[in-house]
């Protein structure tokens, strides 16, 4: 009877960390809106990842040793897929096709999570009620997303906007493969950030690095990379990662579809954007679709 106390005790604590992370990453869009008016979407991906790698070296000196040989390519799969081509794919869509549109197909994320997982770790039951909650959870997105705005499709970035989507779904099966060996969170995300910045080495000599202090000192912009580097990066990937390990990817992959929802009471508090009736509608039916994917039958 203890035991099952503290599997739900840790149960309940994992559910809040996914809780608390989605909320911040809600405030990203922002925050990167922000960001970007000085800065190239490589470029602010670039010091992102130094910031929060900076942050994780002061949180602990401690150094990662793994078990297994394998476990090293499970690290490196997870900081391709789902720190570089993730924010890359979501961050170049933006340029082509509408917010709106990206949020709805990057919430299809825990679908992907869901036939991933299944697919490649087979260690999760997919509940009966993950489908049709996912069903109305993405009504909801998309009346949350274009709720006084009209629909337009754009090929190529609502593409780059679905490549962000699967991209996700692989980073939840690498995450998930490590799961069960005794790492510690922090110490993982540390060196998944690590590797990522090998590989956006590449990207930022093709793409060009002009970054000047003017640049980063603009209104809003250092906040901004400090906030996306240290609280949405360096904290957020810890707690999303721990919170993946207690509940499965399945399940915290879930808390996805609120993402829009957040994005838009945030946009509302801080830059007094209107928002919609419809919006709020899309907002509850996303709740009811978040609630049924958490069932357990």
């Amino acid at each position: 009877m203890q035991l099952d106390q503290n599997r739900h005790t840790g149960a309940g604590r994992a559910h809040l960390l996914a809780l608390g992370t989605i909320i911040v990453w809600g405030t990203t869009f922002i925050a990167s809106t922000v960001a970007l008016r000085t800065l190239s979407p490589s470029e602010l991906l670039l010091m992102r990842l130094v910031i929060a790698l900076i942050a994780l070296l002061l949180a602990s000196r401690q150094r990662l040793t793994l078990t297994d040989r394998r476990h090293e390519w499970y690290l490196i799969g997870a900081a391709l897929s789902g720190v570089v081509l993730y924010f890359l794919f979501e961050n170049i869509a933006l340029t082509y096709t509408s917010s709106a549109n990206c949020s709805v197909i990057v919430s299809t994320a825990p679908f992907f999570v869901a036939m991933a997982t299944r697919l490649f770790v087979r260690d999760e039951k997919l509940p009966k009620s993950f489908f049709p909650g996912f069903a109305i959870a993405i009504v909801g997105v998309g009346l949350v997303s274009f709720a006084g705005h009209s629909l337009r499709l754009n090929p190529l970035g609502d593409a780059l906007s679905l490549l962000a989507a699967v991209a996700w779904a692989f980073y939840s099966v690498f995450i998930r493969k490590l799961d069960g060996h005794g790492y510690n969170t922090l110490l993982l995300t540390r060196r998944i950030f690590a590797y990522a910045l090998v590989f956006m080495i590449p990207v930022v000599l093709v793409t060009g690095f002009t970054v000047t202090p003017a640049d980063v000192l603009a209104p809003g912009t250092l906040f901004s990379v400090l906030f996306l580097g240290i609280v949405a990066s360096a904290l957020c990937f810890v707690t999303w990662n721990t919170a993946v390990r207690v509940l499965g990817a399945i399940k915290t992959s879930a808390y996805i579809y609120l993402i829009p929802a957040v994005t838009i009471v945030f946009a509302w508090l801080l830059l007094r954007d209107p928002i919609h009736p419809l919006a709020i509608v899309g907002a509850g039916l996303t709740l009811v679709g978040l609630m049924m994917s958490q069932r357990r039958g």
